[in-house]
C-alpha cells in the first residue's frame, strides 16, 4: 500500500482521484467535521507549503520525523564519521526511520521483507510475518547460543515498511520482548506522521536517501567528537616524569584524568 502523493497506472496524480473520493491533499487548515484523518507517511509534495512540513518534526533531510513525548535522539556514525542511522530512543527501546529510492510502482517492500526474514533466520532468530497497519511486518526474536534467551530477556527486532511514489520507507524497531508492543505502537504513530523528501535526483533502486542532521545537532556532535579526539590524544601521550612531592592525595594528574574519563 502506498501513501503520499502517488500516481496511478495511467500516470495521473492521485489528486484527480481524490477530487472524486473526497480525500484531498494534506492541507494546512483543519478538516471539516466527520472527515477521515489522512494516514501517512506523507510526501513533501502533499503539502501546499513545504515549509509547514517541518513543524513538530525532526528534519533529517530525506525524512521529517515526529518525536514521541519522551523520545531522545541517538546518532549512529559510520567509520567516516557520517551519520548512518538516527535512532529515536524511548523508555521502551528504540526505533529508526529511513527512506530509500524505489520504483514508481509499489512492491519493493514485499521483496525486501522476504530478504530480511531469510537473513534473520540465517542468524538463528525466530522469525514471523505479521499483518500490520501498512501490510506485512517482519519480526525476529533473537536467541543466544543453545536457544536460551540472551541476558534473560530476548531482544526483538521488528521491520515495518511502506511503499511510496519513487520511495520506500523502512522503520526498524528494536527492544526487549516485554516492551516491544508499546515500542511498536510508538514507532507506528511516528511513521504515520513522517514526511519523505525524495528529491528529483535519479537514484538506483534501494539507494538510501541522504540523512542530514539539523545544524544545532551537527554542531553538538562535531564538538563532542573533537573533545573525544583531544582526550584520546592526551591519553596516548606518555606522562612526563613527576616528582613524588607533587603527587596529591588523589594521585597523579594522569590517574585523575583516567578516573574522569573512565580509562
Amino acid at each position: 500500500m502506498a501513501f503520499g502523493r502517488r500516481k496511478g497506472g495511467d500516470g495521473r496524480d492521485d489528486e484527480q482521484a481524490a477530487d472524486q473520493t473526497g480525500a484531498g491533499r494534506h492541507e494546512d487548515t483543519a478538516e471539516p467535521d466527520g472527515a477521515d484523518e489522512l494516514d501517512g507517511p506523507f510526501d513533501i509534495e502533499d503539502f501546499d507549503d513545504a515549509a509547514t512540513a517541518g513543524t513538530g518534526r525532526l528534519d533529517l533531510g530525506s525524512v521529517l520525523i515526529p518525536l514521541p513525548a519522551a523520545g531522545q535522539v541517538q546518532v549512529e556514525l559510520s567509520q567516516q564519521g557520517v551519520p548512518s542511522a538516527i535512532w529515536v530512543v524511548t523508555p521502551n527501546g528504540r526505533f529508526t526511520i529511513a527512506a530509500y529510492a524505489a520504483p514508481k510502482t509499489a512492491g519493493l517492500w514485499r521483496e525486501i521483507a522476504g530478504e530480511l526474514a531469510d537473513s534473520l533466520r540465517k542468524d538463528g532468530a525466530q522469525v514471523s510475518i505479521q499483518d500490520g497497519r501498512w501490510g506485512r511486518e517482519v519480526v525476529g526474536l533473537a536467541q543466544a547460543p543453545g536457544g536460551q534467551a540472551a541476558q534473560g530477556q530476548p531482544g526483538v527486532v521488528r521491520f515495518i515498511g511502506v511503499d511510496g511514489y519513487r520511495w520506500m520507507i523502512r522503520c526498524v524497531v528494536n527492544g526487549p520482548q516485554d516492551q516491544i508492543e508499546a515500542l511498536a505502537a510508538e514507532a507506528r504513530e511516528a511513521l504515520a506522521d513522517t514526511v519523505v523528501r525524495r528529491g528529483d535526483t535519479p537514484l538506483p533502486v534501494r539507494t538510501p536517501l541522504p540523512v542530514e542532521l539539523p545544524e544545532p545537532m551537527a554542531n553538538q556532535l562535531r564538538a563532542a567528537a573533537e573533545q573525544a579526539a583531544a582526550q584520546q590524544a592526551g591519553l596516548q601521550q606518555p606522562p612526563p616524569p613527576e616528582p613524588a612531592a607533587r603527587r596529591s592525595a588523589q594521585g597523579s594528574a594522569m590517574q585523575q584524568l583516567r578516573t574522569i574519563t573512565g580509562g
